[in-house]
């Protein structure tokens, strides 16, 4: 039961994901970031937990892709192409990808650029 005089409310799933993304890009500590926001820190564990098994697929908008031939440059860069994924988007980021990556840090990779 809740103390009295304490009116506890929900927080939606955008406002979970915009608090814990704030948070990562604060810098603080988790209790001075919890102090700052009014927020427990039980509570900003609990909502960090949620949003990182929470599926990520972008958006739900499918963007238009372009399917190229590697240039003589990339593939020099790459030293060749066999396994090799390039993936460059607007504002000139380009990530590459080579056969035995690991899935685990490009997906954390591909979570702060959606945050950008």
């Amino acid at each position: 039961m809740s103390e009295l005089g304490v009116v506890r409310r929900r927080r939606s799933a955008v406002e979970v994901e915009k608090l814990v993304s704030e948070y990562e890009a604060s810098g603080l500590t988790r209790q001075a970031f919890c102090v700052d926001r009014g927020l427990s820190v039980a509570a900003l564990d609990k909502y960090r937990r949620r949003v990182q098994r929470r599926p990520r697929s972008g958006s739900g908008v499918l963007l238009p892709v372009e399917m190229v031939s590697p240039t003589a440059q990339d593939l020099s860069r790459a030293g060749g192409c066999d396994g090799v994924l390039f993936v460059e988007l607007r504002g000139g980021r380009r990530i590459e990808v080579r056969r035995g990556f690991d899935a685990e840090t490009l997906e954390r990779l591909l979570t702060v650029l959606d945050r950008a």
